[in-house]
């Protein structure tokens, strides 16, 4: 991304829209997911100081805006889960059109927070389970209140459903690129267990798509906010609560790349369930799935990192966990024959 180009942008789009004299402060690279993600602050003309912390996500251009790519598509979704008591950012600004960015654009505010990576928490967090297991319960507390969504009201026509067959048989592609022989044949030998015993994929309702203490803001012990919505649909809400599992659960890891105190995962079920009020005997299955999705995502990265032709240090964790990943999977699967 061409910083300058993106900062002449902005500072024209700040003008069109705030006081004489707003500029742009601080203009940065933030972490996303599909999307181009920038941090960036308006002055405040009058005082000198700031007067709002925003959030830019835009596209890459060139790029076919479908699902996750397609940044617009969370506008409506961040309002409607405004408006539905979920705690997440304001949209400040939105739009479709290509006049600002030469792409789709949202702007939201930023709230006050830090993230948990469970791996890897930040010094700021204390690794005791007085710490950590409080804020598991928090987020699976607020997972219930997002699948209770009316998605057919608050969300009429944002989107069809996706038939669970798609979480199932989009990553054939994905573990092929394996740079080591073992791991795709762990990943097939998993993938033919899921076809073996496919569920139905009911209930269907709203789902974030990356459910996990990662993409929750925590400030003072307290939950701020869901962040990170780019993966979001209309699917099976078994699909979350199988990846928050899977992300808690010390047996898919290994010690030196595994979650840090996490809540027992059968608790983190029963929390669930008696916020839904009823029970799931299929979220086990579920679990299996997340974990054969992780490990084919970590199988294609790993290769991509260890190539160079996409360097990031992160998945050299992954390299000795993803064939307990796939492990598990299976040994979650061997209940369903």
């Amino acid at each position: 991304m061409d910083m300058r180009l993106l900062s002449q942008q902005l500072e024209a789009f700040v003008a069109a829209r705030y006081p004489d004299g707003s500029r742009v402060l601080k203009l940065v690279e933030a972490d996303g997911h599909a999307g181009l993600t920038f941090n960036f602050r308006i002055s405040d003309p009058k005082t000198g100081g700031v007067a709002e912390d925003l959030f830019l996500k835009v596209p890459p251009k060139g790029v076919k805006r479908k699902q996750n790519t397609d940044v617009y598509r969370q506008a409506p979704l961040l309002k409607a889960l405004n408006t539905s008591g979920i705690p997440v950012p304001d949209v400040r600004w939105a739009g479709d059109d290509e006049d600002w960015f030469d792409v789709p654009y949202i702007i939201t505010s930023k709230m006050p927070g830090r993230t948990l990576l469970v791996w890897e928490p930040h010094a700021s967090y204390d690794r005791t389970p007085e710490v950590m297991e409080p804020l598991w319960r928090l987020t699976t507390e607020a997972l219930v209140q997002i699948h209770k969504v009316d998605w057919r009201k608050q969300l009429a026509g944002w989107e069809e459903p996706r038939p669970l067959e798609v979480e199932v048989n989009r990553w054939d592609r994905i573990y092929g690129q394996a740079p080591y022989p073992e791991w795709v044949t762990a990943a097939e030998e998993v993938h033919n267990q899921l076809l073996d015993t496919m569920r139905d994929g009911q209930p269907v309702g709203l789902i974030h798509g990356d459910y996990q203490p990662g993409n929750v803001l925590f400030k003072d012990g307290e939950l701020v906010a869901v962040l990170d919505w780019e993966l979001s649909g209309i699917g099976a809400h078994l699909l979350d609560i199988g990846w928050l599992m899977m992300c808690a659960d010390p047996l898919g890891w290994v010690e030196s790349w595994g979650p840090k105190c996490p809540l027992a995962i059968d608790e983190i079920q029963d929390i669930y369930e008696a916020g839904m009020g009823q029970k799931f005997p299929d979220i086990a299955w579920y679990q299996a799935l997340a974990g054969f999705r992780l490990a084919s995502i970590g199988c294609l990265n790993v290769k991509l990192h260890q190539t160079g032709k996409r360097r990031d240090p992160l998945w050299e964790n992954f390299i000795d966990a993803i064939p307990v990943m796939f492990a598990r999977a299976r040994q979650l699967l061997q209940d369903y024959r």
